[in-house]
């Protein structure tokens, strides 16, 4: 990331990649249950339309939370915590610790990198990052989006996250564990590009215009806008990713079905299904991320 004087050690590639996925995680164990209730507000109404007079089970992002603390307990709010950690221990380590060695690369070692070669950084680190992680993220979402009601009839999906990797390739294959590789490396590849770049450029402005100095202040400024830029480009294609990564086999033909059915069924504001938590939990994944990041960096 830019920023830091000529005089400062650059962090290796291996310390980038080690401080991004250890604040990967911790940004994880801070902010789960809001990605747990955006993932229930995707999921919702994707079965059928609510019948007229009914309201939906899930209401905003803080009604949500309450509405499965008070009818699953607190605990499911950490439902897929630890193929989530697994999953930030593979995927940020590469998505966002090798972005800037990828970026030098691309640039052939070149100071200031233009915005197409950090956009083209950003779509490689996050296409890689997926394609080795994508079993631990089709876990998490799957854990996240299953009800447990046991007084309602409502049983458990998956009873660890173990079996939960069992089962999907005995019943599912190798290819249930990749389930929507391709729309999440497309999803990926823009949140990355928005997410990353956007950090990239603001704090590179900061620093630039000597708004502020690269410190805490600088990196919470960046972070925040680089969430908001993300939710508002990612979140339909974040939204098409979680059904179908979540949907049963034969329910949908493809990604594309997928959005198309939500499209027919459920309208254009389906795209946008839990906006707010995907922001307040992108938002604050990213101030944390970031800020972990650049702090574990220096210490290491």
């Amino acid at each position: 990331m830019a920023g830091g004087s000529a005089a400062d050690l650059a962090p290796t590639a291996v310390v980038k990649i080690f401080s991004a996925g250890t604040a990967g995680c911790v940004a994880d164990l801070v902010t789960f249950p809001l990605d747990t209730a955006k993932v229930r507000l995707q999921v919702q109404g994707e079965s059928k339309a609510l019948p007229k007079g009914q309201k939906a089970a899930y209401r905003g992002v803080f009604g949500t939370i309450i509405t499965i603390v008070r009818t699953e307990g607190p605990r499911n709010l950490y439902n897929g915590l630890l193929a989530g950690l697994h999953r930030q221990i593979c995927f940020a380590s590469i998505r966002i610790g090798l972005y800037d060695t990828m970026k030098q690369l691309y640039a052939h070692g070149a100071q200031n990198p233009g915005l197409g070669t950090r956009l083209l950084a950003g779509s490689t680190t996050g296409a890689m990052a997926v394609a080795f992680a994508q079993p631990t993220d089709v876990v998490k979402v799957r854990f996240q989006a299953q009800v447990h009601q046991p007084e309602n009839g409502s049983v458990k999906r998956y009873s660890s996250t173990t079996e939960a990797y069992r089962t999907i390739a005995r019943v599912e294959g190798l290819r249930g564990l990749w389930k929507g590789c391709l729309l999440n490396i497309a999803r990926n590849a823009i949140v990355n590009c928005s997410e990353l770049v956007t950090y990239d450029i603001i704090k590179e402005q900061i620093l630039k215009n000597k708004l502020m100095t690269d410190n805490m202040p600088c990196h919470f400024t960046a972070a925040f806008a680089a969430g908001f830029c993300t939710t508002v480009v990612a979140s339909p294609v974040d939204v098409v990713k979680t059904r179908f990564m979540n949907s049963v086999p034969g329910q949908y033909g493809g990604a594309a079905n997928c959005a198309l059915t939500m499209l027919l069924k459920e309208g254009p504001l389906a795209f946008y299904k839990g906006f707010m938590p995907s922001f307040l939990r992108l938002g604050s994944w990213n101030i944390v991320m970031f800020v972990s990041y650049e702090q574990i960096q220096r210490a290491v």
